[in-house]
């Protein structure tokens, strides 16, 4: 364990070479539906134990619908080193195995069988010698297709090729992968509702069809749950992080049996875990405990017979062994747009139904690019953007990946007009918005609310300044006028 400790979040970026965007966008299967595409990192790490009873020599995730291009991380501090990810027809396969030693006729690393069944809170098999237990995981990149199925399989020596793996024969891993969806709010700035769930396997298929459907197999699930203020990275989840939920405290679902019914296709063998976020919260992240059901099964259709009639509780008769811990995470954002104003004016938004005036705030899809432009009004200008844009230009892209803010500056200019007595020429720092105020020629500009014009007064050759008058009273060359209004001034030579 010591050896992972300082295997941080910035070196994880480090390692992936900042592919990805720096909120923890790994995600694993993911259910989303298209026009509400709120989720920004699913995550899912997992510890398993060897419950096949042989040896085995690696592990295999099988990642349906998507390309090895799209598969950004794998897990890979693991006792059988880095990953292999390959195409297959109709998705992708992540492989970690051990190499053959042909001196010996040997794989050299082995995941024997374990002795006992322990919880691990689903972070304790990395790099560590807990026996018969390994640590995987993968993540795909940002707004990556959702897989359409996940399954894991335990990798053991092929018999009949010396030297090559084969995927155990037996049942699949036995611990389900989570998917999430997110539902955005009806309102911006209310939090979404999060979902996530797991579902049994089917039963295979009897060799010669029976007059009776089979129930699959049960297992018991419980269910831990916190929630932080922040977005989590993949790495989070493993070495006794904190951020992973443990304590009965933190305890969502005490006991679960899962089954699948083939008479109730459509919820058969789900579990599913749902609410809205509480105010501020950026993760949500569940750890899931699995273990064999030893109860009773009717002996006709294989349904469970638990000792609690409605199986809402488990007798410790009908708790088994211990199959493993799934820890998964999602950081959620629902991408939306809000314009502030400052002053008076008007924004209006391509991309996104922005009319700042009366609509400020909209959803938009994830990686939407909203195209904002400001109008001051007649006896105003436009001073710039805050937030997500910050140029002075009344155009501005904002890129919306998140929840985004701009605000737009406005400010009122008003008339400063400047009069002359004599012979005699007036300047000013700063000069006008619009032209230079130069007595001499020209005698008028515009400035914005607030600011302190210095006017200066020049005798023609052979006469002298005498004061000024109106907005300015001043007997030296010099004055000093705050814009608060349309304001005149005259400057006096004689």
């Amino acid at each position: 364990m010591k050896r992972f400790a300082n295997y941080t979040r910035e070196n994880l970026w480090t390692r992936l070479g900042r592919r990805l965007l720096p909120i923890a966008l790994m995600a694993a299967p993911m259910a989303l539906h298209a026009q509400t595409v709120t989720l920004f990192g699913a995550l899912s790490n997992f510890d398993v134990l060897n419950d096949t009873g042989q040896d085995a020599h690696g592990f295999e995730i099988e990642v349906d619908g998507v390309t090895p291009a799209q598969i950004a991380y794998t897990f890979n501090a693991t006792r059988y080193g880095s990953s292999k990810t390959v195409a297959i027809p109709g998705g992708a396969l992540v492989r970690w195995q051990s190499p053959y030693d042909s001196a010996t006729q040997s794989f050299t690393t082995t995941t024997v069988v374990p002795p006992s069944f322990t919880p691990t809170f689903g972070h304790s098999c990395v790099l560590t010698q807990v026996v018969g237990c390994d640590h995987y995981g993968l993540g795909l990149v940002y707004y990556s297709t959702p897989p359409t199925a996940t399954a894991y399989y335990w990798l053991v020596a092929d018999p009949a090729n010396p030297g090559q793996l084969m995927r155990y024969s037996g049942p699949k891993v036995q611990v389900p992968q989570p998917t999430v969806t997110i539902v955005p709010p009806a309102q911006i700035g209310n939090p979404p509702q999060v979902v996530f769930q797991i579902q049994v396997e089917p039963p295979p298929p009897p060799p010669i069809p029976e007059p009776v459907p089979q129930m699959g197999d049960a297992k018991w699930v419980r269910v831990y749950k916190t929630e932080l203020q922040r977005e989590v990275g993949l790495d989070e989840l493993i070495a006794e992080n904190p951020a992973v939920p443990q304590n009965d405290a933190q305890l969502e679902t005490s006991w679960k049996l899962l089954q699948y019914n083939p008479n109730t296709h459509g919820n058969s063998g789900v579990l599913r875990n749902s609410g809205g976020l509480n105010s501020g919260s950026r993760s949500v992240l569940r750890r899931y405990e699995f273990f064999k059901y030893t109860g009773k099964y009717d002996p006709i259709d294989h349904t469970a017979l638990c000792i609690d009639p409605t199986c809402a509780t488990a007798d410790p008769s009908e708790v088994g062994d211990f199959i493993g811990d799934q820890n998964a995470a999602a950081n959620v954002g629902v991408p939306s747009i809000t314009v502030s104003k400052v002053g008076n004016g008007n924004v209006n938004g391509t991309g996104a139904k922005i009319s700042c005036g009366s609509t400020c705030s909209a959803l938009t899809a994830a990686g939407a690019v909203v195209t904002l432009t400001a109008t001051p009004p007649s006896n105003g200008v436009f001073t710039g953007w805050s937030g997500a844009c910050t140029n002075l230009d009344a155009t501005c892209n904002v890129f919306v990946n998140d929840q985004v803010a701009v605000t737009a500056n406005f400010a009122t200019v008003f008339n400063l007009s400047v009069g002359r007595s004599g012979s005699g020429t007036v300047t000013e720092t700063p000069s006008g918005t619009d032209r230079a105020l130069n007595c001499g020629s020209t005698c008028s500009a515009k400035f914005i609310q607030g600011t302190a014009v210095t006017l200066t007064a020049t005798p023609a050759p052979g006469l002298s300044f005498v004061s000024w008058t109106n907005g300015c009273i001043s007997s030296v060359p010099t004055c000093t006028v705050v814009i608060g209004k349309d304001t005149s001034a005259q400057a006096n030579f004689k």
